[in-house]
């Protein structure tokens, strides 16, 4: 090491002889999986990425695209931003995917609506079942109050810092880090209106399949869930895969699953009329 720092030809030389690499959380270019669904073949997939605890990942998608998340250990927290790609003023709107759908509860066959009454993202598949729409995710204050630390650039990083990190590699801010949805981590609402979070940890390998209904960007921080009771800061490695896919059809049941789904689902094939 000492030899790398004081030798810039050195430290060349050890850097490239690193090529090859494979850690357990990296993207992998070009992306390959082994496990791709029936009738997705090869050439269709766009992003292959194990994000690590503490880590984030972001990545444009188009439109018909879906994106498939797996919690692999069974102790991933995913949380989710997504904007418009074309007009990132235009995003989720945790209180209107709630309200319009007249559920708090993600699952499959729900959407993920913008501030402008059409769908980003929507459920295809969900063998989780254990989302959250309430709670939003970690800052520097809170994690420094739980675990003693909470900087960005300490052991325990927290969610709005690394939502910083992948809105600006799209150009965004800090006023653009908006409330966002947590993705394998839970709670319930009781009648006394106290919230329950379902933290696990579960089963390895629990996954959910999203659909992109418009050119998104997401960004997702994969840290421990804000109302996680266990004192240490505790997260496990999440799999995004992102594959092309067809446009949803007129007769796509999600689609026409709900008079204000399908409101939702007009609303964005009026905005691609244009």
């Amino acid at each position: 090491m000492t030899e790398t720092l004081a030798n810039p030809l050195a430290a060349r030389d050890h850097a490239r002889s690193m090529a090859g690499t494979v850690t357990e959380s990296m993207p992998v270019l070009p992306p390959a999986a082994d496990d791709l669904p029936p009738g997705v073949s090869a050439g269709d997939l766009l992003w292959e990425e194990t994000i690590a605890a503490g880590g984030y990942a972001t990545r444009r998608l188009s439109r018909g695209t879906r994106l498939r998340l797996v919690d692999l250990k069974g102790d991933a927290s995913a949380s989710l931003l997504v904007f418009n790609a074309d007009m990132p003023t235009e995003r989720l709107n945790v209180a209107d995917t709630v309200k319009v759908q007249w559920n708090a509860y993600l699952g499959e066959g729900k959407l993920l609506l913008s501030d402008m009454g059409r769908v980003l993202l929507s459920i295809l598949e969900d063998d989780a079942d254990t989302h959250d729409c309430f709670c939003g995710t970690s800052n520097a204050d809170t994690n420094a109050a739980k675990y003693g630390e909470g900087r960005n650039s300490g052991p325990y990083p927290n969610g709005r810092d690394r939502f910083l990190l992948g809105a600006a590699k799209h150009g965004l801010g800090r006023r653009d880090v908006h409330p966002c949805v947590n993705l394998f981590k839970g709670t319930r609402i009781e009648d006394d209106g106290t919230i329950v979070p379902l933290i696990g940890p579960f089963d390895p390998g629990r996954s959910l399949v999203l659909r992109a209904e418009m050119d998104v960007i997401v960004v997702i921080a994969n840290c421990p869930h804000v109302l996680d009771p266990r004192t240490d800061w505790t997260v496990t490695p999440l799999r995004a895969t992102a594959w092309r896919g067809p446009v949803t059809p007129e007769d796509d049941p999600v689609r026409t699953a709900t008079p204000e789904g399908l409101r939702a689902f007009l609303n964005v094939e009026d905005y691609f009329r244009r």
